[in-house]
């Protein structure tokens, strides 16, 4: 198994894909785009990309990706994210200016760093800022990411855990490989006719059959304005009798159906399929 991750070393995309399987190999990747590429291409049996997180909300630039590719998911991660703010050895708390990091990060930190009273500036990746200011020795500069890119990159940890809420934990979704046979999630992505109802009359199909919905989704379909598609998590088998059966009723109005995967949902604390 080899797992194509988006990030440096240090990333938490690339512990998250540890955690999937501890003893496989990694492949770092620029962008999202490369991660998916990089399973159509098989230079990676499988993916890991993140998917939403409890402080930040959805990455949505990985939900249109699931789209554009016929890669399925077969498995799914929730990681605890712990921010450390770090830099080169020597600076203090009182020195830093700027920090570096995704987006994402820097918005699950927001307080805190609104409190510190510096810059921020937003770059590709968590481990990829701590590269920045260990490769260009920025003084006066810092990365939030995690305590193993301050490893990696030989920078010195100022503060950990500096995310504003306790809980932080962002879902990934494995990408690519065969189907688990013990799957009981499904993930489906469908669009509706624009007509009074229809949204209701969708999520009707699974209530129905007392099917729980545990995320539902809506993204633009690009180049028509004002047109959605839906992504739904529905916690059953796709070939569940009472699954399928709201499938066969949703696509016999829905403008289009498509399943995305069906995997084995995170169960916190238990060795997972992958490991």
């Amino acid at each position: 198994m080899r797992i194509a991750y988006q990030g440096e070393p240090g990333a938490y995309s690339e512990a998250a894909a540890l955690l999937y399987s501890p003893h496989t190999e990694t492949l770092p990747c620029k962008a999202f785009d490369e991660v998916f590429d990089a399973v159509v291409q098989k230079r990676a049996t499988h993916g890991i990309v993140p998917m939403e997180n409890s402080i930040g909300g959805t990455i949505h630039r990985n939900y249109d990706l699931l789209v554009d590719h016929e890669i399925p998911i077969t498995g799914e991660v929730e990681l605890d994210v712990v921010h450390c703010l770090q830099a080169l050895p020597g600076t203090k708390l009182e020195d830093i200016t700027i920090v570096y990091s995704h987006p994402q990060a820097l918005a699950q930190c927001e307080r805190y760093l609104k409190e510190l009273g510096v810059t921020v500036e937003a770059v590709y990746d968590t481990a990829g800022g701590a590269k920045l200011v260990a490769e260009q020795r920025l003084r006066g500069a810092a990365a939030l990411a995690s305590r193993r890119a301050a490893e990696v990159f030989g920078l010195e940890v100022l503060q950990e855990a500096v995310q504003d809420y306790e809980y932080n934990i962002t879902r990934f979704f494995v990408i690519g490989g065969a189907l688990p046979t013990d799957g009981n999630k499904t993930t489906i992505v469908f669009a509706l006719p624009s007509t009074p109802g229809s949204l209701f009359r969708a999520l009707s199909v699974f209530a129905l059959r007392d099917i729980n919905l545990s995320k539902l989704e809506s993204r633009p379909i690009r180049g028509r304005p004002w047109e959605y598609l839906f992504y739904v998590d529905i916690e059953a088998r796709r070939d569940d009798l009472p699954c399928a059966r709201a499938l066969t009723q949703l696509g016999e109005f829905a403008k289009w159906i498509r399943v995305l995967g069906t995997y084995k949902g995170w169960e916190r604390g238990k060795v997972q399929p992958g490991g």
